[in-house]
């Protein structure tokens, strides 16, 4: 085997610095070998009008050309004798530049960064949110306090927008679930001679789950999303800029009539989908199974306690001022460019709708043994 000669430096005639050995990585691999020649390198390249001869240096690789360079400032010197051979690595050293070496994390390093970014999003996102319950509910307050400064247009206008606008569209879709559900469910049930159970199927299935979550989807998706894109169009053409030099308050202006009036919305769009839907069903089951018509209503308010009404009446107050909530917190959000407008506008329809999901299912638990007498 081939003996490895150690790298070495030494100066001869006052400024004449001469490199000689293996500048390899197996040379240089010993720490106390590297640090040596690398303090030496760089002592030697400080003295002035020093002249290099790399010529004798047996054998050389990047790391051993990185570490000249760095000695000498990532520069050839003006004096430099080298082999031809060699040249070509500084060159190459000389397009690259400094090298940015970075070392790679672990998968669960990389894991844990990510869920500490995630964790750090969210806690953000939900201590804005509480912070506009309270303003808002403040807010409240001072309305009912000073009636006569109330933002009464706004939430009119907020009412109209997104509820007079919003029956076709709930009507529609409230048909075709209770078409779709009543088919389905008709086909199962005749199976067993359980027919007449239809009517509580639908019945309690509609007015206490499928209605208001379909009307909160349809609400997020069509309102929420007109609300988060109204603040951020706002933000970008600095109107909310000019509201707060002129003094006037983006929550009491903005939040609070966007709040109050899907609160007051949903409810009626809940009960006006219900309604749509149960009448889709009858006509469904009529036309599948032939329950007729009579019998439907009839039985409708025996196998449909008043109390899962109410339970979907209430989920659609809850539902529309979460959505609101959740809207104006993403509009305000948005920063003054149009890339962010339509990346808040998709994050606010997502959000609305999975936390309209998430406290379903809260309702769903904590009243489960409510409305089934």
């Amino acid at each position: 085997m081939r003996e490895v000669i150690a790298p070495q430096l030494r100066i001869i005639e006052q400024n004449r610095i001469i490199a000689s050995g293996c500048w390899r990585v197996e040379a240089l691999a010993s720490k106390p070998v590297f640090s040596a020649i690398a303090t030496s390198a760089k002592t030697m390249a400080n003295k002035p009008e020093a002249v290099w001869d790399i010529s004798q240096v047996t054998a050389l690789d990047y790391i051993g050309a990185q570490l000249l360079w760095d000695a000498w400032g990532k520069t050839l010197p003006t004096a430099l004798t080298m082999l031809s051979e060699h040249r070509t690595l500084f060159d190459r050293l000389q397009k690259a530049g400094q090298p940015d070496l970075q070392l790679t994390e672990p998968p669960n390093i990389r894991i844990k960064v990510i869920a500490g970014q995630l964790w750090a999003e969210v806690r953000s996102h939900a201590l804005d949110l509480v912070t506009m319950m309270g303003r808002f509910i403040l807010d409240f307050f001072f309305m009912l306090a000073h009636p006569a400064r109330g933002p009464w247009k706004e939430i009119s206008a907020n009412i109209y927008h997104a509820g007079a606008r919003a029956i076709g569209i709930t009507a529609l879709l409230g048909f075709l679930i209770g078409i779709v559900l009543s088919y389905l469910s008709a086909q199962q049930l005749h199976n067993f001679g359980g027919d007449p159970y239809l009517v509580n199927l639908l019945g309690i299935g509609i007015t206490r789950e499928l209605g208001p979550l379909l009307a909160a989807v349809l609400v997020a998706g069509r309102s929420g999303s007109s609300m988060t894109a109204q603040i951020g169009v706002m933000r970008v053409t600095e109107e909310l800029d000019a509201m707060q030099i002129m003094g006037m308050s983006h929550s009491f202006r903005l939040v609070l009539p966007k709040v109050i009036a899907l609160a007051i919305v949903m409810p009626l769009l809940i009960m006006w989908t219900d309604i749509v839907a149960l009448i889709g069903g009858m006509i469904s089951a009529r036309a599948s199974i032939g329950l007729s018509t009579d019998y439907f209503i009839s039985a409708l308010p025996n196998a449909v306690p008043v109390a899962n009404l109410i339970i979907g009446l209430c989920k659609g107050v809850v539902f529309g001022a979460l959505i609101a909530l959740i809207s104006c917190h993403f509009g305000f959000k948005i920063r003054p460019n149009t890339e962010s407008l339509g990346h808040g506008t998709t994050r606010a329809v997502v959000t609305s709708i999975t936390i309209v999901i998430l406290v379903n299912a809260i309702f769903a638990v904590a009243l489960q043994h409510v409305g089934w007498s």
